[in-house]
């Protein structure tokens, strides 16, 4: 049940205050137990890359929904969501290139548009907390660091290139309950991909993320990866679209959806695509 001392712990609520323009942060401890969503929206042909895409490589693009051409609401997500409106800030591209960092997306709305939603490991935070699992950028107010890697993902059409990562530093012996929680969450990227050096995947500053804000490292801890919804982002690099529309990292789509309902939502999904 959503927190009432904490307003934001309330999807519905949140919502309609990124949409007022009331909030404008990351998402990262919003929204209570409810699943948060990375953001691609295509056009044209190139949505039908990037559903193949996004099938070709689950860990990084576990989709929760894809939406109807030119429809900004996604019905199995939540309750009167619109995604021209409802994510605190985006990136619009243009032949691959980032131009824009706008809180809203109406004035570039197309009808031929397709939203794909897809999970993101904000959505396991709130188990990691209460299995008492510290989540360092959220006790620092700070945005989760995210990497590219030297990892390639499976390239579908235009699209491809690397796998992207979020990191959060832990104990051991917390790294491996966080193994075992996060497997419960195969659309918030499942188990982490790697635990401890980080140049085995190609990451030559630890201090120096892609995307992000630089983290917090404490003695005894290790860096622990996760396959990244940034992941996308680094192939609309690649596959340079006329025009692309994503969430900004870290400021994501909260939906409706308890966290707990991955296992289900994921065979609906599958089945539908």
């Amino acid at each position: 049940m959503p927190d009432s001392s904490n307003p934001f712990a309330d999807p519905q609520v949140l919502r309609a205050a990124i949409r007022a323009g009331e909030f404008e942060g990351p998402t990262s401890g919003l929204g209570g137990d409810a699943l948060q969503a990375n953001l691609v929206i295509l056009g044209g042909t190139d949505a039908a890359d990037f559903l193949r895409f996004c099938q070709a490589n689950p860990r990084p693009c576990p989709l929760l929904a894809v939406g109807e051409p030119g429809d900004p609401s996604l019905p199995t997500l939540g309750r009167d969501i619109d995604l021209r409106h409802d994510l605190p800030r985006y990136r619009l591209w243009r032949d691959g290139a980032l131009v824009e960092e706008p809180t809203d997306i109406a004035a570039y709305w197309r009808d031929d548009m397709v939203s794909f939603a897809i999970g993101c490991s904000f959505s396991f935070e709130d188990a990691l907390t209460r299995a008492g699992i510290p989540v360092r950028h959220q006790q620092n107010g700070r945005n989760v660091p995210m990497y590219r890697t030297k990892l390639p993902t499976r390239p579908a059409g235009r699209f491809g290139g690397p796998l992207v990562v979020s990191m959060r530093p832990m104990l051991a012996a917390d790294a491996i309950e966080a193994v075992r929680i996060c497997e419960r969450f195969p659309l918030a990227h499942g188990a982490p991909v790697h635990l401890g050096d980080p140049a085995q995947i190609g990451i030559g500053d630890i201090m120096a993320p892609d995307y992000g804000d630089a983290p917090e490292i404490r003695e005894g801890e290790i860096p622990v990866f996760w396959a990244c919804g940034v992941t996308p982002q680094a192939a609309i690099d690649a596959a340079r679209p006329e025009l692309a529309i994503t969430h900004a990292p870290g400021h994501m789509l909260v939906t409706d959806i308890p966290s707990g309902r991955a296992e289900a939502m994921l065979t609906g999904v599958n089945n539908k695509t």
